[in-house]
């Protein structure tokens, strides 16, 4: 991946949850192209915007770690192009995310607000399967 400011690759590609079951989650040079595209158009210029940390606490997840974790089969964390990220106060993070893109019209695909009723946090999609930035913007309780 190319040098970033805010963000690594190992970030991206680190599953406690593949670590504890064996899986190698090492992403194709196609993916890794996939990441740098996420990072340098969306994630690098949130980050400098929000002027915080950002943790990516779900990025690049290979088929059998898309599968362990329940994801969906058409997920583009599969193809590098999404992360779920948590920063600070939930409601404030959500809703600057969410603004910035807007404001400073920003192509992606999905934002998604997200709550497995424990944990809250941000999913953002660059892009979705077939390449297209939808810009819709969703909120989801799994």
């Amino acid at each position: 991946m190319g040098k970033y400011k805010y963000f690594e690759l190992s970030e991206f590609i680190k599953s406690d949850k593949a670590e504890k079951k064996k899986i190698d989650n090492t992403p194709s040079f196609e993916i890794v192209d996939h990441l740098n595209e996420l990072v340098k158009n969306f994630l690098e210029p949130l980050r400098a915007a929000w002027g915080k940390p950002i943790r990516v606490t779900s990025g690049y997840r290979c088929d059998a770690l898309n599968k362990e974790v329940k994801g969906s089969s058409t997920s583009v964390h599969k193809l590098g192009y999404a992360a779920d990220l948590q920063s600070g106060n939930y409601e404030e993070f959500r809703d600057f995310v969410v603004e910035w893109a807007k404001k400073n019209r920003i192509k992606f695909d999905q934002i998604i607000k997200e709550s497995d009723g424990k944990t809250n946090w941000i999913h953002v999609g660059l892009k979705n399967n077939l390449g297209q930035q939808r810009g819709q913007i969703k909120v989801m309780n799994v």
